[in-house]
């Protein structure tokens, strides 16, 4: 069954003409998602993140066992000089953090990362499984 509304055109004309234009309601700013994309490859996983805005030196990554820890922090460097008055921020300031399980251990010895363009990417070598063996009983 649809259903039918009834709409104004003159409602859309005068929407926000009598409103300050930098209010836009809401004016808190929540921590943004940070995007992650995994790849497995033979002998790793790949992953990308994206941290745009922040330095490398505000990033850290620890590695357990298959779990993988990315936090990074975003500092507010802008200052307010005299005479000028902040209307609106909607950048975020603070710490994103954001963890993941991968399928099997990884060998923290041998794994690299690099930051470029605002986009972290981790080399996660795959632990080497230690081959069992059978003893012979004597």
């Amino acid at each position: 069954m649809s259903s039918l509304t009834r709409r104004d055109p003159l409602d859309d004309f005068f929407r926000g003409f009598l409103v300050r234009p930098v209010e836009y309601g809401n004016s808190t700013t929540e921590a943004p998602q940070m995007k992650v994309d995994v790849k497995e490859v033979a002998d790793a996983y790949q992953v990308h993140a994206e941290l745009p805005g922040i330095k490398k030196e505000d990033i850290h990554v620890h590695i357990d066992g298959p779990v993988v820890s990315i936090s990074a922090e975003r500092k507010q460097s802008c200052d307010v000089k005299e005479g000028e008055r902040i209307l609106r921020t909607e950048r975020y300031f603070g710490q994103v953090s954001r963890s993941f399980q991968l399928g099997q251990d990884l060998d923290e010895s041998r794994a690299s990362a690099k930051f470029n363009d605002g986009v972290l990417e981790l080399s996660l070598p795959k632990k080497t499984a230690a081959h069992s063996r059978r003893l012979v009983i004597e």
